[in-house]
């Protein structure tokens, strides 16, 4: 009876175990197959399903790893063996220690044995991209349920991280696709941005992390895991293709190792074989897309500055069935199109199989080769600690330059001299041989390359009592959160002869992730990338420059030599916050530094609770003009602020004479149906720095009545039309959809700034005192207004008409430039003399005669020819003189024109106070 029992037991434990590890399929849960036309999946569905299928099978581990901005969950499934999953915390643990390169070469060794390959693999970072979310329900059900050799080998020696990168967005987009009944009439046509704030930026925020859900995915990648791969889905394919993916064109990033180049090469050969072995053509690379190694920023790009595989694919679909289409050039077999598709239609599926199948490849890869994607991490940040502790020159564009330019010079002077007086060549010097037998002697190269000053810097210095100190704090936790290691000082010390206080922070470059470290205190150079000589240039993937210590406006200090002090490590991943300060007792009231942006906040939170505040129009001792003075009745919330925002009060006795009352003020941002991104970032920040604010459409503004509504509007890169050659309006906004389409809610939503209707009723709004700020494409409308200021880059040609600079003579990809202010202006109060701004083909005016007259003044303006702090600048001179930034009369009101991108996707924190400075209310004239 006995034996009968547990026989009986046995059967019962060993059935209830095959039905837990019974996994749903998708169409069982969905209600369709993942694929199917016309068919999406929203987030809360697709949730469920990973939750579900984690709680029944063993193979999978669900964690949450933080908030979206709408407030659902991010998710993330390790996927692997049970006997892994069981050790998971050891294999983390692996994979931390070989990334960040602290241990020893035997240590190393003996980890790579004992670890395991960790690979990321994401989808839905942008949501209208559907195949990216598609796919990973879909390899996620493979993965868990699949029993075939291959799946068994990967999951016995990978360890596969999945995670929907951007939940909000297949919420909206999934569930608006659907929502219509009819399914060949559904689409993406979305009211709003598919993230929150920032839509398609949402992959440009992966060194600043300013979005909660680039935070969550970079703290797992650079604090937690480390993968040695990182994939990042993406779509549409170029025209007459099926999949662009790795390896990618030139340039890449000259502080990258180069194993991690050629380790991309080894990753996108087991991806595009394994398509090729498949039968699965169209998959196309290297100068068959855009995609470059070289810019910093996206979910596929920043991984490269960390010694991380980052691999982006970007492949045609989508649920409504599409097609291929007949692009002759792309049927041509060559080195990027190896194996050309054929023109036809193309169902979803075929596109969900193509990425399961690029995933296995990766998987694949990593299974066979998981000891030398181990190894290579290591080795790799091992190289970097290794050159961050000795003399080391990065190889530069302009060193090579810099030796060529001073060779050509010295055989110019040379031949300007007697014959006798030429210098004989020196048979026995080394020299560097061209074609044409032509020489270069090693002189020219230890030039630069063993000048001490063109070195790269061992270490960077923040101080701790620089005015604006709350944002370098900012600076600090971006590098943090993507896992750099951070001194902090615990008292004041000495380096090269400078005294630095107690809490400034130290950031040293011999550690693992040294390239990231250099990529944000130090300039990018890009090379000077033409399509052919004296051709047009080739357009960067994104930007060519964007130094974030440059934008934010961080004062640093670059140390060339070794050095040491009385530093503490501050734990990878601990966020950092403002040192908290006091205020004193002080009946007379306070100032509050207007150089210091987060004084912004605390100002507006004095306002809110009733508070008087006021700017001072002088300088008072070592705090400049506009500062702002608080009643001492405002100290408490002074306090709040110093604690919160590191705001500190200065204790004066009376109220600055002259000082001037501000009051809150009505502002209104442009937004247009579908979502503007550069609004979007604008709104984020508003919310951050706690001012009030209403987003308006182009409806509202064509209503009129505007100067009774609203104190302050702001169009921040967009919405304003161009103005043509003809003197009449350009483009008319994005694709909207007809009303008819779209619920009567997001009706109000359509239309466009016209120049017929819009135009004058923003005209009659600063008629009336309304202030106007304009950034970027948007300060065409000084143009719609008439107003005395032209384009300064243009050049007279043999007709005697102005026309635009060709790109052959001058060409400024988004890079970051030197420009003079005139700080006296109350719109830049809190800035100074001179300071960088993000520049990306911006518009650059030249002043009329009689602009002075006319109440026009130049707020910011080039004063070099030489301006390029970072990026790429063809053409440089052509900016002498010109004005980027001016103010304008306009009746009773005012014109802000702003042609830099003062708001730079968050980023551009040194020039964020030239928008705060016009959002408030006062009678302030000077």
């Amino acid at each position: 009876m006995m034996r009968i029992r547990l026989c009986i037991m046995l059967f019962v434990f060993s059935a209830s175990m095959s039905l837990a590890q019974t996994i749903p399929t998708p169409k069982e849960h969905f209600g369709f197959d993942i694929g199917d036309d016309y068919s999406l999946a929203t987030f809360t569905q697709a949730e469920a399903y990973f939750k579900k299928v984690a709680a029944v099978s063993d193979r999978v581990k669900f964690v949450d790893i933080g908030p979206t901005e709408e407030g659902r969950r991010q998710p993330m499934m390790i996927i692997t063996s049970p006997e892994n999953l069981k050790k998971i915390d050891r294999y983390k643990e692996i994979s931390q220690k070989l990334g960040r390169a602290e241990v020893s070469e035997e240590e190393a060794r003996a980890l790579v044995t004992e670890g395991k390959p960790v690979i990321w693999i994401d989808g839905g970072l942008h949501a209208t991209e559907t195949v990216g979310s598609h796919q990973l329900i879909e390899t996620y059900y493979q993965l868990v349920s699949r029993k075939d050799p291959e799946t068994m080998k990967i999951l016995d020696n990978v360890i596969i991280l999945l995670s929907q990168v951007n939940p909000d967005g297949q919420e909206l987009v999934a569930g608006w696709y659907m929502n219509e009944k009819d399914p060949k009439k559904r689409n993406m046509n979305v009211p709003r941005l598919y993230q929150k704030y920032v839509g398609h930026d949402n992959n440009r925020d992966f060194f600043m992390m300013n979005m909660k859900e680039t935070t969550n995915t970079s703290l797992q990648q650079y604090v937690e895991w480390l993968p040695q791969v990182i994939y990042n889905h993406h779509q549409t394919s170029p025209a007459g293709a099926v999949v662009a993916g790795p390896p990618y064109r030139d340039p890449f990033n000259h502080v990258l190792d180069p194993l991690l180049i050629t380790g991309i090469e080894g990753v996108a050969a087991s991806m595009i074989n394994r398509l090729h072995v498949e039968d699965k053509p169209g998959y196309t690379r290297l100068s068959g897309s855009v995609f470059s190694t070289w810019w910093n920023g996206g979910l596929r790009t920043t991984p490269y500055f960390h010694n991380m595989i980052g691999i982006l694919t970007e492949i045609t679909g989508n649920p409504t069935p599409a097609t291929i289409p007949l692009v002759p050039d792309r049927l041509i077999p060559n080195n990027a199109t190896p194996f050309p598709v054929m023109p036809q239609k193309w169902p979803y599926r075929r596109s969900i199989d193509y990425s399961v199948s690029l995933n296995y490849g990766i998987l694949n890869y990593a299974m066979r080769n998981g000891d030398v994607l181990l190894y290579n991490i290591y080795k790799m940040g091992r190289s970097s600690i290794e050159r961050g502790n000795k003399d080391n020159w990065t190889l530069y564009p302009k060193y090579s330059e810099a030796v060529t330019s001073g060779f050509e010079a010295s055989k110019k002077a040379a031949a300007a001299l007697p014959p006798s007086a030429r210098p004989r060549p020196d048979s026995t010097a080394n020299a560097f041989s061209g074609f044409g037998g032509s020489t270069i002697p090693q002189k020219f190269f230890d030039t630069v390359y063993t000048n001490p000053v063109l070195r790269d810097p061992r270490g960077f210095i923040i101080p701790s009592d620089q005015a604006d100190f709350p944002t370098a704090v900012k600076f600090m936790n971006a590098l943090i959160k993507s896992g750099i290691l951070i001194h902090k000082a615990t008292e004041a010390f000495t380096v090269e002869g400078k005294i630095y206080p107690k809490g400034s922070y130290v950031v040293k470059a011999n550690q693992a992730f040294r390239p990231h470290v250099l990529d944000m205190f130090e300039p990018q150079n890009h090379p000077n990338d033409f399509a052919y000589p004296g051709g047009p240039p080739i357009r960067p993937y994104d930007a060519a420059g964007w130094t974030l210590a440059f934008q934010m406006g961080v004062k640093f200090d670059r140390i060339l030599n070794g050095f040491d002090g009385p530093f503490e490590r501050i734990p990878y991943g601990q966020i950092q916050s403002p040192p908290a300060v006091s205020s004193p007792a002080s009946k007379g009231g306070y100032l509050v530094d207007a150089r210091v942006n987060n004084a912004f906040t605390a100002v507006n939170d004095l306002l809110k609770e009733g508070i008087e505040v006021y700017r001072t129009k002088e300088s008072e001792g070592k705090v400049p003009a506009g500062s702002f003075f608080v009643p001492a009745k405002g100290k408490a919330i002074l306090e709040k602020a110093g604690a919160t925002y590191g705001v500190r009060g200065i204790a004066v006795a009376a109220k600055p004479a002259g000082a001037v009352k501000i009051s809150p003020a009505r502002i209104a941002l442009f937004d247009n149906y579908g979502g503007s991104m550069p609004s979007g970032w604008v709104r984020w920040m508003m919310e951050q720095y706690n001012f009030p604010f209403k987003v308006v459409y182009p409806q509202d503004i064509d209503k009129g009545e505007l100067a009774s509504k609203y104190d302050v509007i702001l169009f921040i890169s967009g919405g304003i039309p161009p103005v043509t050659a003809g003197g009449g309006e350009g483009f008319r906004g994005g694709r909207q959809p007809k009303p008819e389409e779209i619920a009567e809610e997001f009706r109000p939503w359509l239309g466009n700034i016209t120049a017929a209707k819009s135009v004058p009723e923003l005209k009659k709004f600063m008629e009336a005192g309304g202030q106007i700020v304009t950034v970027g494409s948007s300060t065409s409308l000084a143009y719609h207004l008439g107003l005395p200021v032209s384009n300064a880059l243009v050049e007279v040609n043999s007709k005697g008409e102005e026309k635009n600079l060709s790109g052959e003579r001058y060409y400024i990809p988004g890079s970051i430039l030197k420009v003079a202010f005139d700080s006296s202006l109350p719109a830049n109060w809190g800035m100074e003399k001179e300071a960088d701004v993000v520049f990306s083909n911006s518009p650059v005016f030249r002043m009329g005669p009689d602009a002075g007259i006319k109440g026009i003044k130049p707020l910011a303006w080039f004063a070099s020819d030489k301006p390029l702090v970072s990026g790429w600048a063809w053409g440089e001179t052509y900016l002498k003189n010109g004005v980027v930034a001016f103010e304008a009369k306009v009746g009773k009101g005012k014109l802000y024109a702003f042609g830099p991108e003062i708001t730079f996707r968050g980023q551009a924190h040194g020039t964020f106070k030239l928008l705060f400075n016009e959002l408030y209310k006062t009678n302030l004239t000077l």
